[in-house]
């Protein structure tokens, strides 16, 4: 990989954990919000749950629109949209004004997540293609993971809106590293969208949308209530559960680089392995659950194996739509939302049925689908899992 092409992915890894951060870092200091504008907990959560449900509405839409358009011009577009829409957060006067300020910019999410995927990957040769996405899909696993803690110490140690100015700060260190070091980067070949759509009509792509969303359902029905298991079954709380989340945000990251050197070593081998290696992992967790030790060394290959998915999903669903990159991510990042939303729920039913030591028991149930339709999709399309495999 050249200079140019390693600072290019450095500034889209930054760019993505600017807007990552800015979604999922108001989750640590939601509490803090109800209490500013005098509104309940649950009200406030409307700044994650309609960000989120809006990125998955948009995913498959924006970025069609937008794959004619010289991407560094969109890039520039979207990050400002957030510099500007973090700004407003600082100075809302009323929670109604600083709801509206974070669903606009979520409308134009995912046309910069979608855009740093594909244009990771085709910086590189395609065999390299996969370790540079993983280093994108990086900036990703650090905004969701590590940026509630920071955001957090920001609001406790200073204000809400020191935290929003924090979200501002690195979205416009994104804009400004994107204007000044990366070139012009025209659409040479303009896909149009009837062209983009029909990938949907391959069943192969249906069955990689099934995979990426088991995968997210699978990672999210247990990551949602990591606190609360840790809290409920391991008995940890304050500076040693503050750790085991950071251990978890740190594990995280390594997990992207292996997920994309085993990816790019054998795709197909990695993806059959990763349901069948977190299953166990998660099994581990009875064992494990109770002791402070033990877990701590569970709670890092949780974190490894639930990036490796991520890399996962993203090229699974790549793979089987190469002709029409965008469109596949934007599907990607839909439906890691729509199995972020399933599998919360799935989890948050089994700790209400059955306590919070079984909430791994859904994560499970959802790798057996993951598993079944990786395999599935090997059988059908041995050929094209082949070519892929190498």
């Amino acid at each position: 990989m050249s200079k140019q092409n390693g600072l290019l992915i450095v500034i889209l890894t930054i760019g993505v954990f600017g807007i990552l951060t800015t979604e999922m870092g108001v989750i640590g200091i939601l509490p803090s919000i109800a209490e500013h504008f005098d509104i309940s907990v649950a009200k406030a959560g409307l700044l994650v749950s309609l960000f989120a449900l809006t990125v998955a509405i948009s995913a498959p839409i924006m970025p069609i629109l937008f794959s004619g358009i010289n991407r560094k011009k969109i890039m520039l577009l979207v990050l400002g949209i957030f510099v500007i829409g973090n700004i407003v957060s600082i100075f809302a006067s009323n929670f109604t004004v600083l709801l509206i300020a974070r669903v606009i910019p979520a409308v134009f999410h995912p046309i910069f997540c979608s855009l740093a995927l594909t244009v990771a990957a085709t910086s590189v040769s395609k065999e390299e293609a996969p370790k540079a996405v993983s280093k994108v899909i990086m900036g990703v696993t650090a905004g969701m993971i590590l940026g509630v803690p920071i955001t957090n110490y920001i609001a406790s140690e200073t204000s809400i809106e020191m935290a929003m100015l924090f979200f501002a700060v690195v979205n416009a260190i994104a804009f400004m590293a994107t204007l000044l070091f990366i070139p012009s980067l025209p659409v040479k070949e303009r896909l149009s969208y009837g062209t983009q759509i029909s990938v949907l009509k391959k069943p192969i792509v249906w069955l990689a949308i099934a995979t990426v969303v088991f995968i997210g359902s699978a990672t999210s029905s247990i990551n949602s209530f990591i606190a609360e298991y840790l809290g409920t079954v391991t008995n940890i709380s304050g500076g040693t559960l503050t750790l085991a989340l950071f251990l978890l945000g740190i594990a995280s990251l390594f997990g992207n680089i292996a997920g994309g050197r085993l990816l790019t070593k054998n795709a197909m081998k990695t993806a059959t392995l990763f349901p069948i290696i977190l299953g166990m992992v998660l099994l581990l967790s009875f064992l494990t659950g109770k002791s402070t030790g033990p877990m701590l060394m569970t709670i890092m290959l949780w974190g490894i194996l639930f990036a490796i998915g991520n890399n996962v999903g993203q090229y699974w669903i790549t793979s089987s739509a190469p002709e029409a990159p965008d469109f596949a991510n934007g599907l990607y990042l839909s439906c890691g939302n729509l199995g972020i939303t399933i599998g919360t729920a799935v989890g948050g039913l089994f700790i209400s049925g059955m306590g919070a030591q079984y909430v791994v028991l859904g994560g499970i149930g959802f790798l057996i689908l993951t598993l079944i339709s990786i395999l599935l999709r090997g059988f059908i399309y041995n050929p094209t899992t082949k070519q892929i495999a190498n």
